[in-house]
């Protein structure tokens, strides 16, 4: 519950950001979705350190070697940092290439492009705070973590509202508010993630001696750590194709249309997918804790108890959405054409749920137990094989509109699920070595 609670706090800092947007222009709501994408990006990149900490340092506190999981902590953040620096320069380069890819002209390209390379600032920042709390949760502490996103969450709102309309001393910003607001938040967040670490919170403490390369802890690391992060790098290549799909179904004003209520509608999504990552962190915790300590059963049966919990949660969600879908879109943006073409399509992904639950829970857990080829192979089918030739057919080729389009879509969680499922249940990942 208390990752649930972060998850939804780190998602309220995007859904505000589209929020704000929604009452600037199309334009602006098309370019926080782009940049979102490209936040994704940055956070799958991230998953090559974060998920090979998260095994370890549970492997190791669930084998009562706290000090082991405290080196890997540290090792963790010096290879997060890097990272981030490089995703960042990757960010202000590419950033005029994200926008033209999706099709962008005019003010939507001139506001994408500022935005992104404001943003890509942040990557830095982000790096060190997702490392960290990503060891916190390996030692089972789940409640620091969320206390870190509320206060980001809380910076967000009140920095990105007063540059977006000038309130008080701030100068009115626009729509470059929202990133500069953004920004600042993730400082905070980082600030506030090494002082709790300097301060041995949980039983990991910040120590400066351990912090230089180790080559062979960073080898672990990275061991667990690549084949995530590959996996998300081809999720994330895939779901930008399929954004370019979007970008191209039709014509402006109604193709501008569709790419805005695709953005609202992934935004609206996250209060579904979120649970199940919250879910998939505490599986990937407690499965590398049982193993750690040799319980193979616990293990297991932590897999399947996280997916019946979380699936009850999110089916309520889900009827929400199929059955709110307007009133969603009615909150979520100003412009008619955006709330026509929107609704049908969301009720649709609100039916889609269970699966995208259940692949995302179960790979939390082969993650946890260090099993991340095998997501790896899941990924590229779901999303080369299926997800981008659907999708291109039924929007494009078929001339289906967003809902065309989306037919990829729920074909990959489709087989996410049924696939993820499938390799839990056989059980081998139980004899992963890390």
């Amino acid at each position: 519950m208390p990752i649930l609670a972060e998850q939804i706090l780190n998602t309220c800092v995007g859904l505000f950001d589209t929020f704000l947007a929604g009452r600037i222009s199309a334009a602006a709501t098309s370019a926080i979705g782009l940049a979102a994408y490209v936040d994704w990006l940055a956070s799958m990149m991230l998953m090559l350190v974060g998920t090979g900490t998260t095994a370890l340092v549970s492997r190791h506190k669930g084998a009562g070697d706290v000090a082991e999981a405290n080196h890997f902590m540290n090792q963790s953040l010096i290879l997060g940092v890097g990272l981030g620096f490089c995703v960042m320069i990757l960010g202000l380069t590419l950033a005029p290439w994200f926008a033209r890819y999706c099709n962008m002209t005019g003010e939507a390209f001139d506001i994408t492009v500022t935005f992104l390379r404001i943003d890509s600032i942040g990557y830095v920042f982000a790096s060190l705070t997702y490392v960290g709390c990503a060891s916190l949760r390996g030692v089972g502490d789940m409640r620091t973590p969320m206390l870190i996103f509320a206060t980001i969450n809380v910076v967000n709102a009140v920095v990105s509202s007063s540059l977006v309309y000038g309130w008080g001393p701030f100068p009115l910003l626009g729509v470059n508010g929202i990133v500069c607001g953004t920004v600042t938040a993730r400082l905070v967040g980082t600030l506030l993630t090494l002082s709790i670490l300097a301060a041995g919170r949980s039983g990991l403490k910040l120590s400066l001696h351990q912090l230089p390369i180790a080559w062979a802890r960073t080898w672990r690391i990275l061991r667990i750590g690549l084949p995530a992060g590959a996996d998300g790098a081809i999720m994330w290549s895939g779901h930008f194709l399929f954004l370019a799909i979007i970008s191209r179904l039709a014509a402006d004003p109604l193709g501008q249309a569709y790419f805005a209520a695709h953005i609202v509608a992934v935004r609206v999504e996250s209060f579904s997918y979120l649970p199940a990552m919250a879910w998939a962190a505490a599986t990937a915790s407690m499965i590398g804790q049982a193993l750690g300590a040799g319980d193979h059963a616990r293990a297991r049966r932590i897999g399947h108890e996280a997916v019946f919990q979380c699936g009850l949660l999110v089916s309520v969600i889900a009827t929400g959405f199929v059955l709110g879908a307007p009133w969603i879109f009615r909150v979520m943006s100003a412009d008619p054409l955006v709330r026509e073409v929107g609704v049908t399509p969301l009720r649709f992904l609100g039916l889609l749920q269970p699966f995208l639950m259940a692949s995302i829970v179960y790979v939390g857990g082969l993650r946890g137990a260090g099993d991340t080829r095998f997501p790896l192979v899941m990924t590229f089918v779901g999303t080369i094989l299926i997800r981008l030739p659907l999708g291109y057919f039924f929007g494009i080729v078929l001339n289906g509109g967003l809902l065309g389009a989306w037919a990829g879509m729920f074909g990959d969680n489709i087989w996410r699920g049924c696939a993820a499922a499938t390799r839990f249940i056989r059980g081998k990942w139980v004899h992963t070595v890390v």
